[in-house]
């Protein structure tokens, strides 16, 4: 059974940054695509970033030239990088997994960007 977890997130005032780390079990990590959504409040789920096993990047253009996604398949792990915070980046964080025939998920962190 495959699982995704994500330590951190919490409270980052504007301008800052945070990495985001997510590490992921009961997968052949390094063969799969994985990446970063998030859902601010009040809105729907969008995507942030992801990178192929192949490290190849997609951004969000929202978060382009500030979010650096990247993955260690030694350690089965996913990071995005987020620099230059702004309070429209407040949301919940979610890591994910893109399997043969499903995604999978993590729980969720939430990321709050405020004075």
């Amino acid at each position: 059974q495959v699982q995704l977890v994500e330590p951190g997130g919490g409270l980052v005032q504007p301008g800052g940054s945070l990495r985001l780390s997510c590490a992921a079990s009961g997968a052949l990590f390094s063969f799969f695509p994985v990446g970063w959504h998030r859902q601010p409040p009040g809105k729907q789920r969008e995507l942030v970033a992801t990178i192929t096993s192949g490290r190849i990047t997609n951004y969000a253009d929202s978060v382009k030239g500030r979010c650096t996604i990247s993955r260690d398949n030694a350690k089965n792990t996913m990071y995005l990088q987020m620099n230059s915070l702004e309070p429209e980046d407040t949301a919940v964080y979610y890591c994910y997994l893109a399997g043969y025939s499903t995604n999978y998920w993590g729980k969720g962190i939430l990321v709050t960007v405020s004075s």
